[in-house]
């Protein structure tokens, strides 16, 4: 019988179904809803369950948030649930919850050659562990994969809430500008779509008034950078790739990383820009350590819903 597997972020709720038993895990009547058009979790599952004519009695929901305890509350995202009412209140027998991350780190091991760019390091070399997951969407995800040889655990983690460590003067400004904001400045508040319309709001000055220019929408400023006539989106986007590099190389000396994996809904939209951009070079500006950084392989994940994936990888498996 089919299964409901979910990836709920920021912004969208991504449903879909799948058959554990089948022979791959698959994606089944994929749908992606507005979190903005529902009141809740269960009111968007229960309108896709509707829309699909399914009734299913086990679930596994991936989402934006620590997910411990019966109370469950999004990062990103005004809803809040109980673990225990939203399975009475789906019918299910079984549901299982996972952080969003950690179904992007289970989705790793599924994913084909062709599902995956590689940035730097071998492109046929199989998936190696220990294995950083990490990624810039509406917030920005941390993981952490190991094991390996069909035996793989994802070890869920709040690492994108980390303690932001500017480099240089144009970082020191996006820095001062989000702490007078924000109290602190984490990853999270830098590597993510609102981080990245901050970073070119902040970089393209104040306005007449002194006041920092009222950012623009994240997807403007991509769409602006690679097309190659904006001056100013272009500083912005590398100001990102670059930070995103340096973060990217501190999560891997932590987790001891043999392989990186960049995911979330923006990186894929611009990978030539981040390729030929100074990520590499900050990726490896890690003093002593850059020589053991040059063997990990980094790439980026281009299935378009790992999240979704990882969730019908966990209904796999009897033990999660």
């Amino acid at each position: 019988m089919h299964a409901l597997i979910a990836d709920v972020g920021g912004t969208n709720a991504r449903f879909a179904l799948t058959d554990p038993a089948s022979p791959r895990p698959e994606l089944l009547e994929p749908r992606s809803l507005r979190n903005a058009d529902f009141a809740s979790l269960q009111h968007a599952a229960e309108h896709y369950l509707a829309g699909v004519g399914a009734t299913p009695r086990r679930a596994c929901i991936a989402l934006a948030c620590p997910v411990g305890g019966d109370e469950i509350r999004l990062t990103n995202r005004a809803w809040s649930f109980s673990r225990g009412e939203l399975k009475a209140a789906l019918g299910l027998e079984e549901l299982r919850l996972l952080n969003d991350f950690g179904a992007v780190a289970l989705a790793a091991p599924a994913l084909s050659p062709e599902e995956q760019v590689t940035l730097h390091g071998p492109a046929a070399d199989p998936l190696a562990g220990p294995v950083s997951v990490l990624g810039p969407g509406t917030g920005f995800g941390v993981a952490l994969l190991v094991g390996g040889q069909g035996r793989w655990t994802a070890v869920e983690t709040e690492g994108g809430h980390v303690t932001f460590a500017p480099l240089g003067a144009e970082e020191q400004a996006i820095a001062r500008w989000m702490d007078s904001r924000h109290g602190r400045t984490s990853y999270e508040r830098v590597l993510s779509g609102s981080g990245l319309a901050c970073i070119d709001a902040v970089l393209r000055g104040a306005d007449a008034s002194g006041q920092v220019r009222e950012p623009r929408h994240p997807a403007e400023v991509v769409g602006a950078a690679l097309d190659g006539h904006d001056v100013a989106s272009r500083r912005a986007l590398a100001r990102f790739c670059a930070i995103l590099g340096s973060v990217a190389g501190d999560i891997a000396l932590v987790h001891g990383a043999r392989t990186v994996m960049i995911a979330g809904g923006i990186v894929p939209r611009f990978i030539p820009f981040l390729k030929a951009s100074a990520f590499r070079e900050r990726f490896l500006a890690k003093g002593r350590f850059a020589a053991y950084l040059e063997s990990v392989s980094i790439r980026v994940v281009t299935h378009p819903n790992p999240g979704l994936l990882g969730a019908a990888v966990a209904l796999r498996d009897p033990v999660r």
